[in-house]
């Protein structure tokens, strides 16, 4: 089934406006590296537009009522909105759900070390990464410092032109025969994966111990010390992330594609954050939950297998007038759900690793993928025919450039999404995102017209289907 490309359907004028929603998107994913970051700027951004904390509605005992819009956060890490229809609660929600966590590099809790006169923060990388891409290129320092008096230290070291960057180093190439001969997973070992952040010695030494002669890494302390207020103590109780340093930018001649850091999975939380903001009135209650830990396993208090939306929903099942069990089941059950992740595009530098028929593709708008999982649909949520006749019809009426995909051949690999979790309740799901070449690496690429054509299907789709 061939899907033209979206870029030759615009009318005259619409090409601005996807170039525009372009630069919304670019400064969304380099302002947020981080899932607390993303959490932080979707409480900004959803306030602006009326959401209220759902604790306050909690305290004040108020009904919750038709227009109505409420935002719930855990743990500053996972974060999930309502615009209440005008249905009950119990005939279910349309839900977009997407996450906010990325593939990086974290800091241990014991990791400053100092080894021939250089000091490293002691690393564990985080969630599927090609350990090789992630040496020799500019790194920053993102996250929080918690203090023993309670005070949260926010940190971002690398972002700004003025401050310095840090660097994973790599062997250079004339040295390299053996290291050239390995497989490419042991390249680069995941012990080696520390960060370099200093070489200068303390300039007065007289408060350190003759024998230990660490003077670089006395020089950091004192540094962390005087321009951030951290102690060595203090990484004990931190979320360091490593990520690459930089904003996302345009990519290619023509700028019809961008590229930048995080964009799996935040170009689909970006798309669904905005559809639902953007949403007006709704009959079935508008849902977009933006949550933690998918790389990992959806692991955790802010990961999808928590009960924290489930906990939510109980909530909200109250403010109706009714605490009660069987009404939040009923809720979860009769919702309807696009679980909004990225795919793989179709790149003709790989192209052995696709199955072409099946694949997404640049400019050919939203992706549908009827299932995910890896060889035998293992670990996959399979979505209802019925379901994707009900989601043809929503993009059709919107005009919304869509596309069916698969993740790579049958026998080459897989993946997973949150899709699965959610459909453990009962309800209806589906992957959908955008298409986006090299996933998973530090830098990746997506096209605009694909994000675009995402913000118009998700909004379609909280506004069309019954």
């Amino acid at each position: 089934m061939e899907r033209k490309n979206a870029w030759k359907k615009y009318p005259e004028g619409k090409r601005e406006e996807v170039f525009a929603f372009g630069e919304k998107y670019k400064k969304f994913i380099s302002d947020c590296k981080t899932e607390r970051e993303c959490v932080s700027l979707t409480v900004e951004m959803a306030k602006e537009k009326g959401y209220r904390d759902l604790k306050e509605i909690v305290k004040s005992g108020e009904a919750v009522k038709a227009g109505d819009k409420i935002y719930a956060v855990c743990m500053d890490k996972t974060i999930v909105l309502f615009h209440m229809g005008s249905e009950p609660l119990e005939n279910g929600m349309n839900i977009l759900g997407a996450h906010i966590d990325s593939p990086r590099i974290d800091v241990k809790q014991n990791p400053l070390y100092e080894n021939e006169e250089f000091a490293y923060l002691d690393t564990h990388y985080y969630g599927g990464i090609k350990k090789y891409q992630w040496v020799a290129i500019p790194l920053a320092l993102h996250g929080v410092v918690a203090k023993k008096d309670g005070t949260v230290l926010h940190v971002n070291i690398g972002e700004n032109e003025d401050d310095p960057v840090f660097v994973i180093t790599d062997l250079l190439v004339h040295l390299a025969a053996k290291q050239l001969e390995k497989k490419a997973n042991e390249v680069i070992e995941g012990e080696k994966l520390d960060l370099l952040i200093a070489s200068r010695p303390l300039e007065k030494e007289e408060g350190l111990d003759k024998e230990e002669k660490e003077a670089i890494k006395a020089n950091v302390i004192q540094i962390l010390k005087e321009y951030y207020d951290i102690e060595e103590d203090d990484f004990g109780s931190a979320e360091l992330e490593i990520v690459p340093a930089g904003r996302s930018r345009d990519c290619g001649i023509d700028r019809s594609m961008i590229i930048g850091y995080g964009q799996d999975d935040r170009v689909c939380a970006f798309t669904s954050l905005f559809a639902i903001l953007d949403v007006e009135e709704v009959d079935r209650t508008a849902c977009c939950i933006l949550v933690d830990k998918e790389e990992i396993g959806s692991v955790g208090a802010t990961g999808m297998h928590s009960r924290f939306f489930e906990n939510v929903i109980a909530e909200m099942v109250a403010l109706q007038g009714s605490e009660s069990e069987l009404k939040v089941r009923r809720t979860l059950a009769n919702s309807r759900m696009l679980s909004s992740d990225v795919s793989a595009a179709y790149d003709p530098m790989f192209a052995e690793a696709f199955e072409k028929r099946s694949s997404a593709f640049f400019g050919k708008g939203l992706v549908f993928n009827k299932f995910t999982g890896s060889r035998g649909k293992g670990g996959s949520n399979d979505a209802n025919a019925e379901y994707l006749a009900q989601i043809r019809h929503a993009m059709d009426e919107k005009q919304v450039a869509y596309q069916y995909a698969e993740l790579g051949k049958v026998d080459v690999g897989g993946g997973g999404t949150i899709a699965y979790i959610m459909a453990n309740y009962g309800m209806e799901v589906i992957d959908s995102g955008v298409a986006v070449l090299s996933m998973h690496a530090p830098w990746e690429v997506t096209s605009k017209a694909d994000v675009y054509e995402a913000y118009k299907g998700y909004k379609a789709f909280l506004t069309e289907i019954k």
